[in-house]
């Protein structure tokens, strides 16, 4: 191996309803890197929580079956220890962590606080920016902090519905009303939504969204267009040009995202350039709202009746294949899916580099 080349611990699979969403963007990570400036060690976490740690990759997989790993490739104590052993013979065996894991237990702070209890320079958000960024309702209290507008909504534990549905019921149609949409408060990828028009489907809804959270949130509906801004950077982010969801569905939910390929991203997305900036704007100031780092995508409404930018949500590791979303908005603003990823890397180690001197500067070991 040279010694300038990089390598980089990409971790995917994880024990989330969005395994197989992780899956497409590992392998498509995996064989956009370039190999004369990387070297690929593969980590990958199977939907029961096992880790299987693979050889050091010169060259892509090819075929998603390949990115499962043998089960004779270490067991979770062995893996682990491989990710967080920083040095063998020497020499560096992992510079940087690229985790390209969706949902619970993934872009939710937890593996993040595992690479800062190591000490090492991974890429995305950090812990803070990562759990406000999957917990629906904490992150729109930050938003409604810093002032950016967003639509109504109610939320409300397992414990509370369990011992007063009813008063639940009431606050949502008192202050939302119908239709409503009902979410899992800390899952991505529209799993376990639903939209409701009546009570009984309220119902019905919160039941669906229980099995997979313990908090649940409640959102008003909006006739809006959907649109969407990716952000890059550390100190100073930028955003993309803004791209818009035309969805297949009534709403633009897993079935419209992943299955049905009928949904239309046009990008750039068809609005006059002030309202565009506008949303650019907003986009990096909801980015700075959760503190992040690296990379997310901002979601927006923009109401029919009015014009009005709302904000949906933010996404601290937003699908990642060539044909995602926010590959697409940076490669229509300029940088490739190849360059991105450098580019992704460069701001993982910028953000390592200043927090070591910090430590230093302050004698912290």
């Amino acid at each position: 191996m040279g010694q300038d080349k990089l390598t980089v611990g990409l971790i995917y699979g994880g024990k989330s309803g969005e395994h197989e969403v992780s899956l497409q963007t590992a392998l498509a990570v995996m064989q956009a890197f370039d190999y004369e400036k990387y070297e690929l060690l593969p980590f990958y976490i199977t939907k029961q929580g096992e880790w299987r740690v693979g050889g050091n990759q010169s060259a892509p997989f090819t075929a998603l079956e390949q990115l499962k790993l043998e089960s004779d490739a270490g067991d979770t104590s062995a893996a682990i220890n491989t990710l967080f052993s920083k040095l063998a013979t020497g020499e560096a065996k992992l510079d940087v962590a690229f985790p390209l894991l969706h949902g619970t237990n993934g872009e939710d702070g937890t593996i993040q606080g595992m690479f800062e209890m190591a000490n090492m320079p991974y890429v995305g958000a950090g812990v803070l920016a990562s759990a406000a960024g999957m917990d629906k309702v904490i992150m729109k209290k930050l938003f409604a902090d810093a002032g950016i507008e967003q639509c109504g909504y109610c939320y409300f534990t397992d414990g509370e519905w369990e011992r007063d549905s009813f008063s639940q019921i009431q606050k949502v149609e008192e202050k939302l009303g119908y239709p409503c949409f009902i979410k899992p408060a800390n899952l991505g990828s529209s799993v376990g939504i639903s939209k409701a028009k009546t009570r009984e489907e309220l119902i019905s809804s919160v039941k669906l969204a229980l099995r997979y959270d313990t908090k649940v949130i409640v959102e008003e509906f909006v006739e809006a267009r959907e649109v969407e801004v990716g952000v890059l950077g550390n100190d100073i982010p930028l955003p993309s040009v803004p791209g818009e969801i035309v969805s297949s569905g009534e709403y633009y939910d897993y079935q419209a995202k992943y299955l049905d390929g009928k949904s239309q991203m046009l990008i750039p997305a068809p609005l006059d350039t002030e309202l565009a900036e506008r949303i650019r704007d907003v986009a990096v100031k909801a980015f700075k709202a959760i503190a992040c780092n690296g990379l997310c995508r901002a979601d927006f409404f923009i109401r029919k009746t009015d014009g009005r930018i709302l904000i949906n949500e933010v996404n601290t590791m937003p699908g990642f294949t060539p044909y995602s979303m926010y590959p697409l908005l940076w490669r229509e603003t300029g940088l490739s899916y190849e360059t991105l990823l450098d580019r992704l890397i460069e701001l993982a180690m910028e953000r390592f580099a200043k927090r070591q001197d910090l430590f230093f500067e302050n004698g912290i070991n």
